[in-house]
């Protein structure tokens, strides 16, 4: 047996592991159940009870052997481990460097892309205009007259202290140019970024973006009005969408009205987004005043219109269910690429998209 043993110790001492299969090996082998020591130890009943005392001090030390450098062959083999990991995460400088992610459209993009379309696809035009108004153009044309209490429900941001340089509130303003510049028949929306001197919070911010849009031509009625947003609204927001309008007041338009959807995050039922009612206010509007067509040098006998205007935060917050206006405008990474497929579920998105990025 002495000389079993010795051979078995040599073998241990010279075993060397190169990965996790090896070591598995080597308990299998000597630490094991079934391992050649096991065995050693079962032989034991058939020694003389002489030499007995003295084999099993002998083959519990090799046991230690066997178990100590089971442990030395772990620590190597987790410490090689970590150097080869460790190699890894080191860049390699001479290997061409990665190509960058591509990007995708901002939802409050995508948002205005699909809002745009849809009016498109019945004839309305894009027009813009300045960010940096006059105040003729931002309130008094249409129907702000210096200290008219109607200012006040605008929040303005004025520029050097002058009161007649602001940044708009509305995109309102670029109706005015377009009705300066061109006669009937007009029919155009206005997209663009709007500012209010207003706190920022889940649902507020003095900086966001609003569609409006103006149809101006002979016998324009309420009723054209009312179908125009019928069809926006089952467009953007799907075919089962309900709506209803509700008496208001805008000093640009009489009468004046806003348009309501069923809530689309509670399908009806009352949350705390459409504050229990089932309903969320999404477009103002109304039939031009005609002293607003006067202002802008057209004849309010022979023309009429409507206008309307909707926020882009507040359509993309009800398309997406979003509860918090700051995420636009944070920059998240984590949320903007939740935006990312929708990039090619809107063929004009996937045109726009396809010539941004490079």
């Amino acid at each position: 047996m002495l000389e079993k043993v010795k051979a078995i110790k040599a073998e241990i001492e010279n075993f060397n592991v190169k990965n996790q299969e090896a070591l598995e090996a080597f308990r299998l082998q000597f630490i094991s159940r079934k391992s050649v020591i096991a065995k050693l130890f079962a032989g034991l009943k058939d020694i003389t009870p002489e030499k007995k005392r003295e084999a099993g001090i002998l083959l519990n030390n090799l046991k230690n052997t066997a178990q100590k450098k089971f442990k030395e062959l772990t620590a190597q083999l987790n410490q090689t481990t970590k150097e080869v990991e460790a190699c890894q995460e080191i860049e390699d400088l001479t290997l061409p460097p990665p190509a960058d992610g591509i990007g995708a459209l901002h939802p409050l993009t995508i948002t205005q892309a699909k809002i745009v379309a849809i009016f498109k696809r019945i004839g309305f035009n894009v027009s813009e205009g300045p960010e940096i108004e006059d105040d003729w153009h931002n309130f008094t044309a249409l129907n702000f007259p210096k200290h008219h209490p109607a200012r006040a429900m605008q929040d303005t941001f004025f520029i050097s202290q002058d009161p007649e340089i602001v940044l708009r509130t509305h995109t309102s303003s670029v109706q005015v140019r377009v009705m300066e510049s061109q006669q009937p028949p007009i029919r155009t929306i206005s997209p663009g970024r709007v500012f209010r001197n207003e706190a920022v919070s889940a649902r507020t911010h003095c900086v966001f973006h609003q569609v409006e849009g103006l149809y101006i031509d002979t016998h324009v009625s309420f009723a054209d009005l009312k179908e125009t947003l019928f069809y926006f609204a089952r467009e953007m927001f799907g075919q089962d969408t309900k709506t209803r309008f509700r008496a208001s007041y805008f000093p640009f338009t009489e009468p004046s009205a806003e348009m309501d959807i069923n809530c689309r995050i509670c399908k009806g039922a009352g949350c705390n987004v459409c504050k229990y009612t089932g309903w969320v206010e999404i477009i103002g509007a109304g039939m031009v005043d005609p002293q607003v067509l006067e202002n802008c040098n057209m004849d309010a006998q022979a023309y009429t219109g409507f206008a309307f205007g909707m926020g882009i935060e507040r359509i993309a917050m009800l398309k997406y269910q979003i509860n918090d206006l700051r995420l636009f405008t944070e920059n998240d990474i984590q949320f903007l690429k939740q935006f990312v497929a929708l990039d090619l579920s809107f063929p004009a998105l996937a045109r726009a998209n396809k010539r941004e990025k490079i």
